[in-house]
């Protein structure tokens, strides 16, 4: 994932008028969505992680319930769109809207934005162009191309800035050497999302300071002239009057302080960084950081070098530096038990723990970080995904069943959750469910809208199932996998066939 999109694709063509999207129906653009999102899954860059998963939800859903009662977000548009948000690993500062509802954020913006707060608010001007259904209007007037054509199109969009071959080997009709033209959204649908956005913000709760302060990061690299680490500049591109809007708009918000960075935020800044940029060199950099810091440094700081020198020792495999770096990243949590961010960051030490001595070869350890409290019976995602992955190596463990259970309901409330099918796809595999694992391999390729993928592996527990003597329940599951393999297959013709 590179460059953002979402765009209205003919900047200077004549786009309708602002509500005029209704030419293309929510489903068209669900399933153009899908069609763009399913590349995307496949994108080396792409990124499960559940620690940055969970904190971007933390700061999505607040968002997305401001928008419902706003009456921005409507009950049909609710059911109809995928509503997913999709990490890429690339370093850019970018974050995108897609059709149907899928939103992309880069590693990249999330290691520059200071505070919670500024990552909101581009979540709620992303969230805002998806409401107002600008994606569609965009694309009314391009309604004779196909919508494989506008999905390479958007493709080469997503892959220009990373390779401009890569580019024109995706953007079909010669449309190579004008890409860079359609890249943008109107200044009326701009103007109408940062109206939209900035409402949204301040209803969820958020500091209304975010949005000016983001706009001030925005533009200071602007007036840099973008050396293309900005892509979200280019198409989602700054004028006075966006700017002059959120000043004045900001006027009405003198009383609220500007907003502080914390360490709960910092410690996320640096996962991103580090994992954006993980090479041996890079890792040696972020080691250097907290050596570097000066004595005046706020704790937010502090915890931010600490958290990427104690991952990147852990992924050059240095367990004695390690250790030293989340020890002293421990002791400066606790000695901020007064802050408001005391608890998230505690959560987060924790988390970077167990995800330390699952590396480490140490899963009895890992547990018992992730398990703080006798009798524990539920967690939050990430921890689950974590103990769900430790306790592949312990099969025999107490908690088995329970995690195991608590998955199951997951995916139930969750079907699109790829990442905590394939958790329970290898759990069951270990208990020697070997049915019930490959379905669930297969939901998980489902999920990423892998349909080849989804029918290789329901095939095989097709398979499975006619060749051997079932064990006691599994009928039930059988029947199931027959259900969804033909669903699979159905929408893997819908791939294969021609376009209209």
């Amino acid at each position: 994932m590179s460059v953002s999109t979402g765009a209205s694709w003919a900047q200077n063509t004549g786009l309708p008028a602002l509500g005029d999207g209704d030419s293309i129906s929510l489903s068209a653009e669900r399933q153009l969505g899908d069609r763009i999102a399913r590349e995307l899954f496949r994108d080396p860059d792409y990124l499960e992680d559940a620690v940055l998963d969970e904190y971007v939800q933390q700061l999505w859903t607040p968002l997305v319930r401001a928008a419902v009662a706003r009456g921005e977000l409507s009950a049909e548009l609710q059911e109809r769109f995928a509503w997913r948000i999709l990490l890429g690993r690339d370093r850019s500062v970018n974050a995108f809207a897609l059709p149907g509802g899928y939103l992309g954020v880069h590693l990249g913006l999330m290691a520059v934005v200071s505070t919670a707060d500024e990552l909101a608010s581009v979540l709620a001007h992303e969230l805002s162009h998806v409401t107002q259904r600008h994606i569609a209007r965009g694309m009314s007037d391009q309604s004779k191309m196909t919508p494989w054509v506008v999905g390479s199109m958007i493709l080469g969009a997503l892959a220009a800035s990373k390779s401009p071959q890569a580019a024109q080997a995706l953007i079909v009709g010669g449309q190579a050497a004008a890409i860079q033209n359609q890249l943008s959204y109107t200044r009326d649908m701009e103007r109408e999302a940062d109206r939209v956005g900035y409402g949204i913000l301040v209803d969820a709760g958020y500091d209304p300071g975010g949005f000016v302060s983001m706009f001030a990061k925005l533009q200071q690299a602007a007036g840099l002239n973008d050396s293309g680490a900005f892509p979200y500049l280019r198409s989602h591109p700054l004028t006075t009057e966006r700017m002059a809007d959120m000043q004045s708009r900001q006027q009405l918000n003198l009383t609220v302080p500007k907003p502080l960075p914390d360490m709960a935020h910092a410690m996320m800044a640096a996962r991103a960084r580090v994992l954006s940029q993980s090479s041996p060199d890079a890792l040696k950099a972020w080691i250097q950081g907290p050596a570097s810091l000066a004595a005046s440094a706020s704790a937010a700081d502090q915890a931010a070098a600490l958290y990427a020198a104690s991952l990147s020792h852990l992924l050059l495999r240095d367990a004695a530096a390690t250790q030293r770096h989340v020890q002293a990243l421990g002791v400066l949590i606790q000695s901020q038990r007064h802050l408001p961010s005391y608890a998230a960051a505690q959560r987060w030490w924790r988390l970077l723990q167990a995800e330390v001595a699952e590396r480490q070869d140490k899963p009895a350890q890992a547990v018992r970080v992730l398990t703080p409290e006798a009798g524990q019976q539920t967690w939050q995602r990430p921890e689950l995904m974590a103990l769900a992955q430790v306790l592949q190596r312990l099969p025999e463990h107490a908690l088995v069943p329970t995690v195991m259970a608590q998955l199951r309901q997951v995916v139930q409330q969750t079907p699109w959750d790829a990442q905590a099918w394939d958790r329970l796809s290898a759990m069951l595999s270990v208990q020697g469910q070997a049915l019930a694992s490959l379905r669930a391999a297969g939901e998980a390729q489902a999920a990423r809208l892998d349909w080849p993928g989804a029918v290789d592996r329901f095939r095989a527990a097709q398979e499975l199932a006619l060749k051997g003597r079932l064990q006691p329940g599994e009928h039930i599951e059988a029947s199931i996998v027959d259900v969804r393999l033909r669903h699979a297959r159905e929408r893997l013709r819908g791939l294969q066939a021609p376009e209209r």
